[in-house]
């Protein structure tokens, strides 16, 4: 079991457990097990958001880069998804993002990327705790001229941006029409620049609400896990569609011009429909998560698209993708990967993805999400002791109730157990025909996990 990695990098409270100690001994490691087949001196690229503990972290970061021998490059605050297409443009040996993407401010959170983009795999990031804790680090120390280098290169977001506009260009500007408007939300985080110019730059009539930051208001009531604001402002603003993003810009969740939630996993039906339509869905396949809405299968069957889940967690649905040569998949929580363009969830781009289909197909958003139906699906978390998160495994009394629901719910719905990668929780989800029902249901399974392992 990894000590420090969950399943999206390493997140915790900043300066206090993900203290300057931590995160340089994290890059010195790191740097060593992500270029040691490099035959010349590594480069290594960072990229944070909005919060206030983002300098911080990157110093120690650099420091312990530096420390290696390792030059970098700061990107300054830039979205996850330009960082994963920086590293492979510019063919740096790896690059960090500094995130605790939806989390609250006070987390934040480190998330190694290989030189191609990709989020590292569990066997490297076992490689590197190893490493961190072993006495071999300190004997990881340059001296003299091996001594690395950092540079400023915060310009190297606009490469990203012209890489965005280039996708989308010719379609969407053909396209627009002018009662088109856009309402986007970028929850104070990572994409607060980088949206508004993109969207200009394809001619989109937009209006960006929060991308004002301060280092404490990131996901604060606003972006993609609080729709609330966006729903009340499409509705009132006569919007053809609202956008939001979570803090570090790699998931996106939509909102339909009559205030209806549109979840990846409704874009997935959508996206994965329209490419397939255009002979561009790679075996005719949609990779997802065991999270995803059982809706989503029944789509997939009806639309004759082959249907494929993973655990949860974007970098298990890359594997897949990687594996067989699949070219669409994504979560629920709006992390959607075009394998064609970029490796990782890319909020910018599920966006513009979903406003070319609006127009070219001439459809509202509304009309579009009519492809799939989604049962009633509740998910509560339980909160625990993050040493017991997985106890409720060999717990009998949690797993007689577990037995007992599943079996309730066989053949109308499914009961879904697992504990956060990040987060001190079990989260208990439940599908079903009747909300009340599944409501109560996992709320009282959530209680009782508390119960036994708070």
């Amino acid at each position: 079991m990894r000590k420090y990695f969950g399943t999206d990098g390493i997140r915790r409270i900043a300066n206090t457990e993900l203290t300057p100690e931590l995160v340089f001994r994290v890059a010195k490691a790191g740097a060593c097990v992500l270029s040691k087949h490099s035959s010349s001196t590594p480069t290594i690229l960072i990229g944070r958001d909005t919060r206030i503990s983002g300098t911080l972290i990157e110093s120690s970061m650099t420091a312990g880069f530096l420390s290696y021998g390792a030059n970098v490059k700061s990107l300054g605050v830039v979205p996850t998804p330009a960082v994963a297409y920086l590293t492979k443009k510019l063919n740096a040996d790896s690059s960090v993002v500094i995130s605790a993407s939806h989390n609250t401010f006070e987390f934040n959170g480190v998330k190694y990327f290989s030189n191609k983009g990709m989020k590292i795999p569990d066997e490297l990031e076992l490689e590197i705790e190893d490493l961190m804790d072993s006495d071999k680090l300190s004997s990881l120390t340059s001296v003299g001229e091996k001594i690395g280098i950092a540079e400023n290169c915060e310009n190297l977001v606009d490469s990203y941006v012209d890489f965005i506009v280039g996708i989308f260009h010719d379609k969407i500007t053909k396209n627009i029409y002018d009662d088109f408007r856009v309402l986007v939300d970028v929850a104070n985080g990572a994409t607060y620049k980088v949206a508004e110019k993109i969207f200009s730059r394809l001619g989109i009539q937009v209006d960006i609400i929060n991308n004002n930051p301060n280092g404490i208001n990131i996901n604060n009531n606003c972006g993609s896990t609080h729709l609330e604001g966006l729903i009340e402002g499409v509705k009132n603003g006569n919007y053809s569609l609202g956008i939001a993003y979570d803090g570090d810009g790699d998931r996106c969740l939509a909102v339909d011009e009559k205030g209806k939630i549109i979840d990846g996993d409704v874009m997935l039906a959508i996206m994965s429909n329209y490419l397939k339509e255009q002979g561009r869905l790679n075996n005719d396949t949609l990779v997802a998560t065991v999270m995803s809405n059982l809706g989503l299968n029944i789509f997939a069957d009806e639309y004759g698209i082959n249907f494929k889940q993973t655990k949860v967690g974007d970098r298990y649905v890359l594997e897949e993708m990687l594996k067989n040569g699949y070219s669409l998949g994504g979560e629920q929580s709006g992390h959607i990967i075009f394998l064609d363009y970029n490796p990782t969830g890319d909020g910018i781009m599920t966006s513009l993805m979903l406003i070319q289909v609006i127009l070219e197909k001439s459809k509202d958003a509304s009309e579009l999400s009519e492809i799939i139906s989604i049962y009633p699906q509740v998910l509560v978390n339980a909160k625990v002791d993050s040493n017991k998160k997985m106890d409720y495994i060999n717990d009998e009394e949690i797993q007689s109730e577990i037995k007992k629901l599943e079996e309730e719910f066989s053949g109308c719905g499914r009961v879904l157990i697992r504990p956060s990668g990040t987060e001190p929780l079990v989260r208990v989800m439940i599908e079903g025909k009747n909300k009340k029902d599944i409501t109560m249901k996992a709320e009282e399974l959530a209680r009782l996990i508390e119960k036994k392992l708070g």
